[in-house]
């Protein structure tokens, strides 16, 4: 069976991650019939405003996930803090499981249960930031049939994250933050699987 197109989106940075994050939300149409998911490292302590950050942006609507609801296209959901979020069969589940990685949220979960569940219909992101979080979630997503983009380790804040991927997963498109937008968009609107031209 064909992809008629990629309507789940997973993200996933760390340090110098929300920049680029919002580099490429900047450019994403305000109709976009795709869903986005995002997990940024942060202190567990720490309170978290980047979805009214994105919200200013006014482009997509954005929100913390809320466990067990449904979700819609046209919106970003960004893991609270302290919490995984994993996606299953048109829901959200935020818990508290251990730490992967050293982080909760870890970007692995999201981008494994995405693939669990969605397969071909995943485009997994990895952004700036440290270590190799990321990186095993991203080969679920390939292995799944979906998309692997990964920043230009030369736009990233820390290259670490990008470079990870990029050595241990067969990497569909590396691109500066600024161009990751039109990617998705073309991605979703895909009738056909949409890897390297």
């Amino acid at each position: 069976m064909g992809v008629t197109g990629r309507d789940i989106v997973v993200i996933g940075g760390s340090a110098g991650g929300v920049t680029a994050l919002r580099e490429i939300v900047a450019g994403l149409p305000k109709r976009l019939p795709a869903t986005l998911f995002v997990v940024v490292h942060r202190p567990s302590a720490s309170p978290s405003r980047l979805p009214e950050l994105l919200n200013k942006l006014d482009t997509l609507p954005s929100s913390h996930a809320v466990d067990q609801q449904r979700f819609q296209r046209g919106h970003i959901y960004v893991a609270p803090p302290d919490r995984h979020l994993l996606l299953s069969d048109g829901t959200m589940r935020v818990t508290l499981g251990p730490r992967e990685n050293g982080f909760r949220p870890a970007v692995d979960p999201l981008f494994r249960t995405a693939a669990e569940h969605h397969g071909a219909r995943v485009i997994g992101v990895i952004l700036s930031g440290a270590l190799d979080d990321g990186t095993r979630g991203l080969q679920a997503v390939k292995r799944a049939g979906g998309v692997a983009i990964v920043q230009d380790i030369e736009d990233a804040t820390v290259r670490n994250m990008p470079l990870s991927a990029i050595r241990n997963v067969e990497v569909d498109h590396i691109a500066h933050a600024a161009a990751i937008a039109a990617l998705i968009q073309q991605g979703v609107a895909a009738e056909a699987p949409f890897a390297l031209a």
